[in-house]
């Protein structure tokens, strides 16, 4: 499958689905029945058996698929019913400390580093070719371990996994430094060096594209790795690094530990020999990694945090596309994305439509088995989780805010909640200020852009924006008063792999993808020698 911008093949995914009576994936456990709408309790009993096996549920520590060390596991679960897909082995410090040593020894002593970028590069493009021939069964172990629509898995995240490493790999031989001049007879060079170790901590929410956008920069850049798995989500980083290998990758260049945060996570981002963490995760969870860094050997560290991000719908918005576009800001993935457009500014002049459209349309939305054709949103990723969102669910219903649609789960097992809309939403709710990270749209009205502009940026997080307008003056004052990282105009979750991503407060800091990516995993050096009777300075 040729590689496709992730926003167009997204889009394609919510405008362009088949019926609900299409032929299903897979295999479905006794008499299939039609898909339904959120509203239907059935919706989700009648399960297709994924058409993928698991083969890999080891740790990787120097090229070597092992047990941990204390020989332990851990169930991870299928969030369509909450029952057990594998047992995983469970990494804590002493599997981590077996893997930084593996890449430690990789770094210093291996040919990664040694070799020349160009053959980095050759790895890393038949890398991804056969993340590419097995597109499929990727896509099943993803859609299987995170509920994730499988169509959106396959047409969409797996490819853009695949464009990434492309991306990069064609970054690797174009790495440079400079020469500058100096003041007086000094040849002065800069070089751009691996940092080393870079240990990587990855969520549950994007697994396959958080491990691209993490160790793509860092392999070109000729670094070594440690990654640690969110524990929900193990098994697709487990199965494509098995293809790494096949490609020709070094034992100890990528070492991959699936364990859980207060062990492994902080085993990896307290050790003494990583030079270099990058996490993906909550901005409380950051919080910690970030000391933990800071008291160990002050290794740098990027983190990718939370959001609550405001979508402004200005009063000359063509309404249809405008709550199209809201809708899938805020329930793509169902509604578990950092960057989710998760407080819907709405013009007061169409206020009144805009709610009852998007009402309309999140009662068309389609729950089920993320594996049936035509569905549009999964389970949410676990028990906790899925606690948590009906917790807000049930503050927000407590608060004088409308409660327009859903507010409850959808059937007697797994992670299945209603596509829910909030209306008359006022900044001091809960609702409103804290990252909900489910499938809760949150509607609030506004008179004029000044006034707009500073209730979105009154919150703690910065990560992204959308603006929806015909004006491009108003769209232009909104992008340059608005505090994110980055702002969407008249479209919104569009990744192409050359776009950085990151955010201005409490959402990170550094930036991911891009040019500015490599920059995380460098060492700047400054090489100054002196010349003798030189022709010229």
């Amino acid at each position: 499958m040729a590689a496709r911008r992730l926003s167009s093949l997204l889009s394609r995914s919510i405008r362009h689905l088949p019926s609900a009576s299409s032929a299903p994936l897979g295999r479905s456990h006794g008499v299939a029945r039609p898909i339904h709408r959120f509203s239907t309790a059935a919706a989700v009993e009648e399960l297709i058996t994924p058409p993928v096996q698991v083969n890999i549920t080891k740790l990787l520590i120097n090229g070597q698929f092992v047990d941990s060390a204390s020989g332990k596991t851990f169930p991870t679960l299928d969030p369509r019913t909450g029952e057990v897909i594998a047992n995983v082995a469970e990494g804590d410090a002493e599997d981590i400390n077996r893997a930084v040593a593996a890449a430690r020894k990789a770094f210093d002593e291996g040919p990664w580093p040694k070799m020349s970028a160009y053959e980095r590069s050759r790895i890393m493009l038949k890398f991804a070719d056969l993340v590419e021939k097995h597109n499929d069964e990727i896509a099943a172990l993803e859609t299987w371990d995170n509920g994730k629509p499988y169509l959106q898995a396959a047409e969409a995240e797996v490819p853009s996994f695949v464009r990434l490493f492309r991306y990069y790999a064609g970054w690797a031989d174009k790495i440079h430094g400079l020469t500058v001049p100096a003041d007086g007879p000094h040849h002065v060079q800069i070089l751009h060096e691996p940092i080393g170790v870079a240990g990587q901590i990855i969520p549950w929410n994007f697994p396959l594209l958080m491990f691209a956008w993490k160790v793509g920069p860092a392999l070109a850049c000729g670094n070594t790795i440690v990654l640690k798995t969110a524990e929900q989500t193990p098994l697709t980083a487990l199965y494509v690094a098995k293809l790494f290998h096949e490609a020709g990758l070094p034992p100890g260049v990528l070492n991959i530990v699936s364990g859980f945060g207060p062990t492994a996570g902080a085993a990896l981002a307290s050790h003494m020999d990583v030079d270099k963490l990058a996490f993906t995760g909550s901005t409380e969870t950051g919080q910690t990694v970030l000391q933990l860094a800071a008291k160990s050997n002050l290794k740098s560290v990027t983190l990718e945090l939370g959001g609550k991000s405001p979508f402004i719908i200005c009063e000359d918005a063509d309404i249809d596309h405008a709550v199209e576009l809201a809708h899938f800001a805020l329930f793509f993935n169902q509604g578990q994305c950092c960057c989710a457009g998760s407080r819907t500014y709405v013009h007061e002049r169409v206020y009144d439509e805009f709610v009852e459209k998007a009402k309309a349309r999140a009662m068309r939305r389609v729950v089920g088995d993320p594996f049936k054709k035509g569905v549009e949103q999964g389970p949410q990723i676990d028990s906790e989780q899925f606690q948590k969102v009906l917790r807000y669910i049930r503050e927000g219903r407590d608060s004088s805010a409308t409660l327009e649609c859903g507010g409850d789960r959808i059937g007697s097992k797994g992670y299945f909640i209603q596509p829910t809309v909030f209306s008359n939403v006022k900044e001091d709710m809960s609702i409103a200020q804290d990252e909900i990270f489910g499938p809760v749209q949150c509607v609030f009205k506004f008179k004029d852009i000044g006034e707009v502009i500073k209730r979105a940026n009154n919150t703690r997080y910065g990560l992204a924006a959308g603006v929806f307008t015909k004006n491009i003056d108003t769209a232009n004052t909104l992008t340059r008063g608005l505090r994110a990282g980055t702002v969407w105009i008249n479209c919104y979750d569009v990744f192409d792999a050359g776009i950085p991503f990151g955010g201005y407060k409490m959402s990170g800091m550094g930036r991911e993808k891009g040019i500015h990516s490599l920059n995380n995993y460098l060492q700047v050096k400054a090489v100054v020698t002196p010349l003798k009777n030189p022709a010229w300075i």
